[in-house]
């Protein structure tokens, strides 16, 4: 029976990810009020741990890096990542970070962030005091 369940959930689990765009590994440790404003094109490692009230836009990758120094992101909270970004290997995102779009990070990030480019690079220690959202 517990073999049956299994499978029913894999299967639910496959179903959502071909609905949504969004793969996440079972293993993955998600805080409260993840936010995903767009679907398609996300994937987040099944070892990844993502704090509370993160926003994760399309086109985003939380991933892995194997050998010696592999490890998965760990994500703080009120962490906003835009479009396209890149959060790989074992590195530590600090709370209140805000990654721009298209971001390819792979060292650790401070509290209180602004990240861009490609390497990732801190441009403001104001994190997302001065963000604005316009809807």
């Amino acid at each position: 029976m517990a073999k049956f369940c299994l499978r029913c959930v894999q299967l639910i689990h496959k179903h959502n990810q071909y609905l949504t765009g969004i793969q996440i590994g079972f293993g993955t440790k998600i805080g409260k009020a993840l936010m995903f404003p767009h679907y398609s094109c996300i994937v987040i490692n099944g070892s990844a741990i993502i704090g509370d009230n993160c926003t994760i836009y399309h086109g985003v990758t939380v991933g892995s890096v194997r050998g010696p120094k592999g490890g998965v992101p760990h994500i703080g909270n009120n962490v906003v990542i835009a479009s396209g970004a890149k959060v790989i290997g074992n590195i530590t995102i600090g709370n209140n970070v805000m990654i721009g779009s298209g971001a390819i990070v792979v060292t650790d990030i401070p509290d209180n962030s602004v990240v861009v480019g490609n390497p990732g690079k801190v441009i403001s220690k104001r994190g997302l005091e001065h963000t604005k959202y316009y809807s």
